[in-house]
């Protein structure tokens, strides 16, 4: 809670609806004054997608024209939903087909702005950088599109939600872009290892069943880039033998990337703990 806190403190400044799905096993004690503040627990964990399409229709039902996504381990500044839903609207008075927006992302770890080595910026409008895919926290959404794209896919549960719901936008014509002046700072994983001479982070066991079974259940799907299919795909055995060998609990993540190769091939989805 020490990181959400400030985050928390942050928004409830800047929006005019503030909906809170919380995932951890016990229910947290809230301290925010709000007029519109929604709380919702799920100690079973229902996941980041599951989540995510609880806030959005609690904005919609609310008639908000815009919505936020946020994760606890983010910082914002106080202008940040200011600056972002001006982008969204001055995209709009020029008839720009904008249905996504996010902030320039700094990891936590190194301090240093995220560029993807392989996703080309597509264009380039003023300030916003048109992209394929944004991450789900800092974006920025014209709910009013919600409907045409679908909401977040809830049987991924949680790696590849946010690019896949992006993915299925430009289906639909419309742009996902960054905000080139817009940062925010945001912990990419648990920690960082070097292999080879590369830096990777590296996360927590079990998400690399969701990794490795998204990956093979994505792969199948005509939407989805090819030239990520191709990267993650040769990617995975390189992956496989840095958590098998060079980290810790080595036989509990063999496990479960074996479990999530296992889902994958079989194209079940869902939590884990469905099939395990």
């Amino acid at each position: 809670m020490s990181q959400t806190l400030p985050l928390l403190l942050s928004v409830v400044e800047q929006v005019d609806v503030l909906s809170i799905v919380d995932n951890s096993p016990t229910p947290t004690a809230l301290s925010l004054v709000h007029h519109n503040l929604h709380y919702h627990h799920f100690p079973n964990n229902i996941g980041i997608a599951a989540a995510h399409n609880i806030g959005l229709r609690d904005l919609k039902a609310a008639n908000c024209e815009y919505g936020i996504l946020l994760d606890q381990d983010s910082s914002i500044d106080s202008d940040f939903a200011f600056r972002l839903s001006s982008l969204m609207v001055a995209s709009r008075v020029e008839n720009r087909p904008l249905v996504a927006i996010g902030p320039r992302i700094i990891c936590s770890f190194t301090e240093k702005t995220v560029k993807p080595r392989v996703q080309r910026e597509i264009s380039v409008y003023d300030d916003l950088v048109c992209v394929t895919q944004i991450i789900s926290s800092g974006m920025m959404i014209d709910l009013s599109k919600l409907e045409g794209i679908g909401f977040k896919d809830e049987t991924l549960f949680i790696d590849g939600v946010d690019h896949e719901w992006c993915w299925r936008a430009k289906q639909q014509n419309l742009m996902v872009a960054i905000a080139e002046k817009v940062e925010m700072v945001h912990q990419l994983g648990d920690a960082r290892r070097k292999f080879a001479g590369v830096t990777y982070k590296v996360g927590s066991p079990v998400r690399l069943y969701y990794q490795f079974r998204n990956i093979l259940i994505l792969s199948r799907r005509g939407y989805v880039p090819r030239y990520w299919k191709m990267r993650n795909l040769l990617c995975m055995p390189v992956r496989f033998f840095a958590n098998a060998f060079l980290q810790t609990n080595r036989w509990q993540r063999v496990k479960f990337m074996c479990c999530g190769i296992i889902d994958g091939l079989l194209k079940r989805d869902g939590s884990f703990s469905q099939h395990w």
